[in-house]
């Protein structure tokens, strides 16, 4: 144990919760600029096991605010760099790479298999996924978003409000790194805080972090905390729904033109652009799917639908990646 002696030597630790550590099982969905620090410092505090969930591979312009992987990584999945260097610092560990999506089909199981849930994709798709899922199986979710200079990381689920109650709705436009730019150390930090919360969460430290949210604005170097646990869930939610679990009497359209997307969901799927759905004479039966990228055009054709009356709506991100 000579590894986390110094860590030991905290009496909020000891060995007792050391051993809590090695024995614990954390799912980190997305090793890119959060996951790389989160997996670092899980691995390096001695998170027994680690399972790890990412489809995409280490590209150049990532290095600069994923400094887990190297030149060498280049074209590599990111699930498989991240174990093979976590491996080599500390081999003990135990690490399965999962090059995938995450989704609400296979995040059940995911989920269930895991004692704590570290949300590092940076899609609003997947932290939806993922906090309903914990919601629902009561595991505590560690989240977090980082853009350009900004971002947040609190503690979701698990006996706390979910991310639902704290953000009821996305925003009206998004961006990602590649099309806003980030800098490194602030991604960075706040994937840090996130490896921070999620051993307090598995120590059982107090005060808890689940409740607690962290809201960074680093171009204005400022930087507030408060805490939510009075938030209530909202009553009618969006669910995002996987491919898989489409339904042949389902009505689903795809917000996407051709150029984008030019295989369709499921063989029933119609191509409908949002500013075209109020006169489409959509069936008022039945649920209807809605499909766009990364789900943000089809939460906002979901409210159009809604104020229209149609109440069974389900959403799929069918192109996002974690």
């Amino acid at each position: 144990m000579k590894r986390y002696a110094r860590q030991m030597i905290l009496p909020e630790v000891g060995a007792s919760g050391q051993n809590r550590l090695a024995r614990a099982h954390v799912l980190v969905v997305g090793a890119g600029g959060l996951g790389c620090p989160v997996l670092q410092y899980l691995g390096g505090a001695g998170v027994g096991r680690i399972t790890v969930v990412d489809g995409d591979t280490v590209e150049e312009s990532n290095l600069h605010r994923q400094v887990l992987y190297s030149m060498a990584d280049l074209g590599l999945p990111k699930a498989k760099a991240a174990r093979q260097h976590l491996r080599a610092a500390n081999p003990d560990l135990q690490i399965t790479a999962l090059v995938q999506r995450l989704d609400a089909a296979n995040a059940v199981q995911m989920v269930a298999d895991a004692d704590l849930v570290v949300d590092a994709a940076d899609s609003f798709a997947v932290s939806y996924i993922l906090s309903d899922e914990c919601l629902r199986q009561g595991k505590t979710l560690i989240s977090a978003s980082a853009l350009g200079q900004s971002g947040y990381a609190g503690g979701f689920c698990g006996g706390a409000p979910s991310l639902r109650a704290v953000f009821p709705d996305l925003p009206t436009r998004t961006a990602t790194c590649a099309t806003a730019g980030v800098m490194g150390p602030a991604v960075g930090m706040i994937g840090a805080l996130q490896a921070q919360l999620a051993l307090k969460a598995l120590l059982g430290h107090e005060p808890s972090p689940q409740g607690q949210l962290f809201v960074f604005r680093l171009a204005e170097l400022q930087a507030s905390t408060f805490r939510f646990d009075g938030a209530e869930e909202p009553e009618d939610t969006l669910p995002f729904i996987a491919a898989s679990q489409i339904l042949a009497q389902d009505t689903v359209i795809d917000l996407r033109a051709a150029a984008e997307a030019p295989q369709l969901p499921a063989p029933q799927a119609k191509r409908i652009a949002r500013q075209d759905l109020p006169g489409t004479g959509l069936p008022r039966q039945g649920r209807i799917v809605l499909c766009c990228h990364s789900g943000l055009r089809a939460w906002g054709a979901a409210q159009d639908l809604r104020q229209a009356g149609y109440g069974n709506v389900a959403l799929l991100a069918a192109g996002d990646s974690v």
